[in-house]
Parts: structure tokens; sequence; C-alpha cells
């Protein structure tokens, strides 16, 4: 990787991902792609910044020419109950926009990283360690163009040899991001109400159980997999990555240890729910572990930790 472009730079993951990025091949060699949101000021400044609307083609084909690019990593997408709020244009941005990319990326010669998630399982796909390949017949807008998204990019791998790698991310846990329209949003909505107001209404039951991640493991998630051998990838495309699996209840008495007022209540979103319940309780990633050695650095308790910590800091509390 020499010239790198972050499509979605201003999102839940690009924000970080960007930075991980700089730090690691240096600011100028890593171009953060917005679409029309104002950047922040470490982003924006930190190295060059372009506005990137997947959908606008032509502007994406310029970014790529001026800037020599020869690696993306296509990360614009709306989530999971925003696409159930707007299924059209989540096909319209998710697919589209992915065929734009990997049609750029064809022409330009550029590796492509794709996340896919979790949510391309569904109804008979086995729900404790969801094996690497196995049924897929997801029940939101979201999973279908996440599957849509993975059958293409094996499509255009096998067809044109374009090097397209791509990971199946759980519920992902920032302490930077704030949240964005996603079912497993509670797992980070709850940290911010137990430092701010001891008390917090989830939308999920108690025990539904979901994989979950730390950001700076999905972090390494993707950079590892675009560094990692070629000739090691058996699946290249849609690695289950797995960190953790935990409900609601267990993260509240997790969090409890270090904030014991927390007050935890439920007021279930039938949509959010019916989502959750539609996808596993924890991913079998022994194939990202044994092709390119997948490992994560955070736990339950570890996460928690560093959580607290990190936004104790960002909201000033002593």
């Amino acid at each position: 990787m020499k010239n790198i472009l972050v499509i979605g730079a201003t999102g839940q993951i690009g924000s970080e991902l960007t930075l991980s990025l700089r730090e690691r091949y240096g600011a100028a060699k890593v171009v953060a792609g917005g679409h029309r949101r104002t950047p922040s000021l470490e982003l924006a400044d930190a190295g060059p910044y372009e506005i990137a609307n997947c959908l606008d083609i032509q502007a994406l084909a310029d970014i790529i020419k001026k800037y020599r690019i020869d690696t993306i990593y296509h990360l614009a997408a709306l989530l999971s109950a925003t696409g159930e709020k707007n299924p059209k244009l989540a096909w319209e941005v998710n697919v589209q926009g992915l065929i734009n990319v990997l049609d750029l990326a064809k022409e330009y010669q550029c590796a492509v990283f794709f996340p896919s998630s979790i949510g391309v399982f569904g109804a008979g796909t086995p729900k404790d360690k969801t094996p690497q390949d196995t049924i897929q017949r997801p029940s939101t807008m979201y999973g279908i163009t996440k599957l849509t998204g993975e059958l293409l990019c094996d499509y255009y791998y096998q067809r044109y040899g374009l090097d397209v790698r791509g990971v199946r991310y759980p519920g992902l846990i920032s302490n930077v991001t704030p949240p964005g329209g996603g079912t497993t949003d509670y797992a980070v909505e709850i940290f911010y109400e137990a430092l701010t107001h001891q008390k917090y209404s989830c939308f999920l039951s108690e025990d539904t159980y979901l994989d979950m991640m730390y950001m700076p493991d999905a972090l390494k998630a993707a950079i590892e997999l675009m560094e990692a051998d070629s000739s090691r990838l058996i699946h290249r495309n849609g690695y289950n990555v797995s960190a953790m699996s935990f409900s609601p209840k267990e993260l509240t008495k997790e969090i409890q240890k270090w904030i014991p007022e927390l007050q935890i209540s439920y007021e279930i979103d039938p949509i959010k729910q019916a989502i959750a319940d539609s996808w596993p309780n924890s991913m079998d990633d022994s194939a990202a572990r044994t092709e390119w050695g997948w490992q994560p650095d955070y736990n339950l308790s570890e996460m928690v930790k560093d959580m607290i910590e990190k936004l104790k800091i960002k909201l000033d509390i002593k």
C-alpha cells in the first residue's frame, strides 16, 4: 500500500481508521474521503481531505488519479436501523456505491477493503459459533446489501482478478465516534448514560446475546487483512472476525463494577429487537485466525475498563 483512499472517512469506522492508517503509513499517503459532512479538525488538518460521494463515480475517479491511489478502504454505507427507514437509499448507497468503487479499482488497479457484517446472516443460520460458510438469508435491507456486496467482491476477484478483501464485523464499540443508527449501538450509549446520569433505558431485551468488538480490534482487523500475504487467503472476502459475545444484562454487570450506581431499564424497540434476533450470538472466526493470523486484543472486561477510562477524559468526569 503506497497511496490510500478511505471512502466514508467521517463515519463510525472511517474516522478512526484514517488516523490509524496515517500513523502507520504517513499522513500524506492517506486521503480522507467524506460525503458532505464537515470533517473534524484532526481529520482535515492531519492529511489530505476530499469530498468523496461513492455515488459520484467521476469525482472518485478524479481523486484516484490525483493522488495515484492504489488501495481503497470503502466504508461508506447506511447501517441496519437507518437502512430500514430508507431501504431504497440503503440499496443505492451500499450496492451501487460498491459497484462504482469496484469498477474504478479494476480500471486503476487498486486493492479494495470492503467491510461486511453479521447482518448477512438470518433465518436458518446457526446462532452459536456461526460457521464461516453457512446459510445466509438476511431479513433486513442492510443485511441484503452486505450479502450482495460479498458476492460482488467474490465476482470481481474471480472474474477480473481484483484484489478485494473484507471481514464480517460484529457490533462495534467506540469511545471516539457516537452511535450512528446501528442495532448494537446500545453497547455504546450505555457508557455515556452510565457516566453522566447513572441510568440507561435499553432498546434490546436483557438476554439478547450479540457478537461484539472494540474499535481498536476492528481497525487492527482491517489493516492486518490488507497487509496479509495474498497466497495464504482462501476466502479473501467476508471473513468472520470475533472478539466477545455478551448480553445487555452482562454488559451492565461489568460496567457496575466501575459505576455501581448504574440502573438499567428496558424499553424494547420492536424493529431493532427483530434485527438483533436474526443475527448470531457468536461467530466462528477460525478461518481468519488460520489464514491470516487474526487475534483480538480486547475481551469484555478489558473493553469496559478502557471505555470508561477514555470516556471520563472525553467527558471531563473526575
